[in-house]
């Protein structure tokens, strides 16, 4: 692969030059880009030498003809690492923060990024530097945690960047799992669908479709093509070639959407909160106040179950996930439905405690072999990468059984 390799001023900065003849070894043609206090530290012309590239430095730099040296390099980059990586540096890619030539090319890439983050134990532990980097997280950027030893400062602690070697095997381990979707097609709901009463009104919901965003990111990492069928979202989606969006707004309007993308896909994640009832009579002027009196009675009527059809017309070699949001009796809810929806897997999380929009939840997945998986309060992200490996597990036993 083509690894861009990221170097800041970290007083572990010279370990950096380990790393990168490590990821030569394993075969992958690096590159490297330093910002100007790891330039004052180890200079450039040995990381160079070894890469037989110029190293990017500098936004200033003479151009190359017809290049934009920082979107060539950002285009040309298949993996990103940064090594080590400073709290000011995560600081600036968490938030958006592009003011010199290693953040700006950083930002620009949209292949798959890891961060190896290096610092005082201090400044690991710091509010501030937590929030920036469970930022990160949140937008699919992988993070090795640092290790525990004696630090520049003398003392020992959280903060020490890992050895090369360490260092390598993650990113091997990582790479690994990123792989195991590649070739497959995955359709996955996101966001809450709406059920108009008249031209201005609508009943909804509150889902800001952030588990369903980070679905489609952990299968995109995982080499999947992605096909994103999203109601109401209140998060960015990702930057993908691999994705595809279809934005639709009523529960009818995804269920022609799911049914066209399932009939050629090898999975589908229903993680849209789905209307469930609609009004039996939609109005097509403005309701008026004043032509109600005191009460405005709606009556509603089921909207079709996208996820008990899809099950019901799945092949042998589909996998169909779904979601269940409950306030009460969890498991025997989540059970029920995971068989009554046929679905192979059933994803359950308890709403009464309010996660709508939080980055973080705690779920139990149910699966038609009567095993579940419990995962503790954790991101989102991690919930996700979690069902997408359970899921690339479950095509895998499809196939061995064919």
């Amino acid at each position: 692969m083509k690894a861009t390799i990221y170097i800041t001023g970290s007083i572990a900065a010279y370990k950096a030059i380990n790393v990168v003849r490590n990821f030569q070894k394993k075969g992958h043609e690096v590159r490297v880009a330093m910002t100007k206090e790891a330039v004052h530290l180890i200079g450039t012309q040995t990381l160079a030498a070894l890469t037989k590239y110029p190293v990017l430095t500098d936004l200033w730099e003479k151009e190359r003809a017809n290049q934009i040296q920082h979107i060539e390099l950002a285009d040309w980059t298949e993996m990103a690492v940064v090594v080590p990586a400073t709290a000011n540096f995560i600081a600036k890619i968490a938030n958006g923060i592009a003011d010199d030539a290693a953040t700006t090319t950083f930002l620009a890439t949209a292949s798959p990024k890891y961060v190896v983050p290096a610092m005082n134990s201090h400044m690991w532990s710091n509010p501030a530097f937590q929030r920036n980097l469970a930022l990160l997280k949140q937008d699919g950027i992988a993070v090795m945690d640092p290790a525990t030893g004696r630090l520049a400062e003398g003392y020992s602690g959280k903060g020490r960047m890992p050895e090369p070697d360490d260092i390598m095997a993650w990113i091997d381990d990582s790479l690994q799992a990123k792989k195991v979707l590649a070739g497959k097609k995955i359709v996955i709901t996101a966001g809450g669908t709406i059920s108009p009463l008249d031209p201005v009104r609508f009943l909804g919901n509150r889902s800001s479709g952030k588990m369903g965003i980070d679905l489609a990111k952990a299968a995109l990492a995982a080499g999947a093509e992605v096909i994103l069928i999203s109601g109401h979202i209140a998060v960015s989606l990702p930057n993908s070639p691999n994705l595809k969006n279809i934005k639709v707004e009523t529960t009818e309007e995804m269920l022609s959407a799911v049914k066209t993308a399932f009939l050629g896909a090898d999975a589908l994640i229903m993680a849209a909160a789905v209307a469930d009832y609609e009004p039996v009579n939609y109005i097509t002027h403005k309701i008026k106040k004043q032509d109600q009196g005191d009460e405005l009675k709606i009556y509603l009527k089921e909207t079709p179950d996208i996820l008990k059809k899809m099950g019901s017309i799945k092949k042998a070699n589909q996998v169909v996930v779904g979601f269940a949001a409950e306030t009460n009796n969890l498991l025997e809810n989540a059970s029920k439905k995971l068989q009554e929806k046929n679905a192979d897997m059933i994803v359950a999380n308890d709403v009464s405690h309010g996660v709508f929009g939080s980055d973080k939840d705690k779920v139990t997945i149910l699966r038609q072999d009567k095993t579940t998986e419990n995962i503790v309060e954790t991101t989102k992200i991690e919930i996700a990468k979690k069902i997408i490996i359970l899921v690339a597990e479950e095509l895998e036993s499809r196939k061995v059984e064919k």
